[in-house]
């Protein structure tokens, strides 16, 4: 895959506007597993951050992905159990400022994990 296909560049800088295409590249099988249960989600997202870490990225950009990413779940999949429920919900009432510090939370309790 070339590097205009990547959230991240080879400088490791992040390009949030690729966050849909890469999301849109995971197979639904992989997808569906991914979002089966709750712990399945967190576990994703705890390799993903420690990746993302790895290379660099600071807490402000993992965040920024994670606003990326979670607003394409919103807006592109059904919720599979009640906590992604009440996550969709909540990005849903939530102004961009709010959706922004959810993120942040999301990116923490990922890291707790």
């Amino acid at each position: 895959m070339s590097e205009h296909n990547h959230v991240v560049n080879k400088n490791g800088e992040l390009d949030v506007s690729k966050v849909d295409d890469a999301m849109d590249r995971i197979d639904d099988k992989e997808k569906e597993r991914i979002l089966a249960d709750f712990d399945s989600f967190q576990a994703y997202l705890n390799k993903r951050i420690q990746l993302a870490e790895s290379i660099g990225l600071n807490e402000e950009q993992l965040a920024q992905a994670a606003e990326k990413v979670a607003g394409y779940l919103a807006a592109n999949e059904e919720p599979r159990n009640s906590e992604e429920k009440l996550l969709q919900e909540l990005w849903k009432v939530g102004t961009p400022e709010e959706q922004h510090k959810l993120a942040h939370l999301l990116v923490k309790l990922a890291q707790k994990r």
